[in-house]
C-alpha cells in the first residue's frame, strides 16, 4: 500500500464514522424540557406582594420598617428560623 491509498482509505473511514454518528444523533427522540417545578404560587403569597412593593420603593425601602420586616421573614423563610441565643 502507497501514501495515497493509505489516506483514501482513512478518508473514507473518517467519513463512515461521522455519517454513522450523525445518523445516531438524528434518530434519537428529544424529550420535552419538564417544567420547573413552583412551591409557592405568587398570587397566593402576601409575603411576595410586599417584596415586590419594597423592590419598587429602591433606596427609601432601607428606611421604611414594613420593608426591614419583609425582609426580616424572607430571611427566615430562606434561611431558617435562627437559634435563640437565650434557648440554649
Amino acid at each position: 500500500m502507497d501514501g495515497a491509498m493509505l489516506a483514501r482509505l482513512g478518508a473514507v473511514i473518517f467519513v463512515a464514522i461521522a455519517g454513522t454518528a450523525a445518523v445516531v444523533e438524528m434518530s434519537r427522540e428529544e424529550k420535552a424540557p419538564e417544567p420547573p417545578i413552583r412551591t409557592v404560587e405568587a398570587e397566593h403569597d402576601p409575603l411576595r406582594g410586599e417584596q415586590r412593593r419594597c423592590q419598587r420603593l429602591g433606596e427609601l425601602a432601607a428606611q421604611d420598617i414594613a420593608c426591614l420586616k419583609v425582609w426580616a421573614q424572607t430571611r427566615d423563610r430562606f434561611l431558617g428560623r435562627p437559634a435563640s441565643i437565650e434557648g440554649r
